[in-house]
């Protein structure tokens, strides 16, 4: 019989394991377990993106991402303001009461002449002297003629009264007496005549003075000594009547129509640097045809820096009214008007045009577009668009 001999403690070999053979499969193991562990990490992550990308996409979530990129404008709600309609215009300064004054009488050679202008003058006070060494002889022989013309009523008047005495007694008739009283009573008129003819010769002789006619400043000078003048000599001093002035200024007559006698007004002449307060004491009652302009009448207190004839600004205040006020910053403008952003209830932004009124060192009235309640872009709007949406940032308007 044949055995097969085994060593106890010694395995069998067909019955140990083929070791290469298992360690291949271990290393297909491996990678099996690497495959299915990155699938479950990839699908972790699609797990977790899928829930926290449809977390994020919620409408809070969204609203707050938004929020965090609009931009942050600054609004201002007007509200209305008390402002002063102003109305600006320009004109020329003259005398409030122009005097051209000429020869009163019937003129002659001028012997003097007393003032100059910029002179300030008394009524009736001489301005200029005529030669007047003839007309004094005339008045000198009228004098004498009412001197005449006393001695014949004395005389008349004496005979008068002897004959009252004798008609009495008889010695003449009351015809006589009559007569002799008629002829006193013609003395007595020659004299009266003679007296009213020295009168009319002293008065002319008075009117070959140039005078002024009342108080005032001396504006212009056209006469000198040695002049012969007369009637037809036209104007030889110009003066302003108590030296007030006044604006000539020529306005439209839309303006002219809101404009009142005492509205307040500030003239400031071309050149000057120096503001003066007067005050409209006319309104033109009738528009000029071919301008379609009418002049209001600005009374001014005098100064030497208001001189006629000199250019002038004027800003003249016709009454206040209740409108929107806005910074400068706020209105734009471009080729088909001035208009402004408002952020509407959505906070998006709108235009609206507006019409632009008086602007001054507090801000820009706006006349027209605005009630008041709006929220209007304060600045940047050159920025924004119509329809884009903001974070609005309400300041309130000063």
């Amino acid at each position: 019989m044949n055995y097969e001999t085994r060593t106890i403690g010694q395995p069998d070999q067909a019955a140990l394991p083929d070791y290469n053979g298992g360690a291949e499969e271990q290393g297909h193991r491996r990678k099996r377990a690497i495959v299915i562990g990155a699938v479950v990490v990839l699908l972790l992550a699609v797990l977790a993106w899928s829930f926290y990308g449809k977390k994020d996409k919620s409408p809070l979530a969204a609203g707050a991402a938004q929020g965090e990129q609009l931009p942050s404008v600054t609004v201002v709600v007007p509200g209305r303001n008390t402002v002063d309609r102003t109305i600006s215009a320009t004109g020329t300064i003259a005398a409030r009461v122009d005097m051209p004054i000429g020869v009163a009488g019937e003129g002659g050679l001028v012997n003097a002449v007393l003032v100059q202008p910029g002179q300030w003058v008394k009524a009736g006070q001489v301005l200029a002297r005529v030669d007047r060494s003839v007309q004094s002889q005339t008045a000198e022989s009228l004098a004498a003629q009412i001197s005449v013309a006393q001695s014949d009523q004395s005389i008349a008047q004496s005979e008068l009264d002897r004959a009252a005495q004798l008609v009495d007694r008889g010695f003449i008739s009351k015809a006589d007496l009559q007569r002799r009283e008629a002829t006193r009573n013609a003395a007595a008129a020659r004299v009266k005549v003679a007296q009213a003819q020295l009168r009319e010769a002293q008065a002319r002789n008075g009117r070959l003075d140039i005078r002024a006619p009342a108080a005032g400043l001396v504006l212009a000078r056209n006469v000198e000594p040695g002049q012969i003048v007369s009637g037809g000599s036209g104007m030889l001093f110009r003066m302003a009547k108590g030296g007030e002035m006044e604006l000539r200024a020529q306005m439209s007559e839309q303006d002219l129509a809101t404009v009142h006698v005492g509205s307040r007004a500030a003239v400031t002449p071309v050149g000057s640097d120096r503001t003066f307060n007067g005050e409209v004491w006319q309104v033109a009652p009738i528009i000029d045809p071919q301008s379609r302009q009418g002049i209001t009448r600005v009374a001014l207190k005098y100064d030497p820096a208001l001189r006629p004839g000199g250019f002038a600004q004027a800003v003249i205040t016709s009454g206040a009214a209740s409108i929107p006020q806005l910074p400068e910053a706020a209105v734009q403008s471009d080729r088909t008007g001035n208009y402004v952003y408002i952020v509407g209830a959505d906070d998006k932004v709108e235009r609206r045009n507006v019409t632009v009124g008086q602007v001054t060192d507090s801000g820009v009235s706006i006349a027209a577009g605005l009630n008041g309640t709006e929220r209007v872009v304060a600045s940047a709007g050159a920025f924004l668009s119509p329809g884009q949406k903001v974070k609005p940032v309400v300041q309130k308007a000063s």
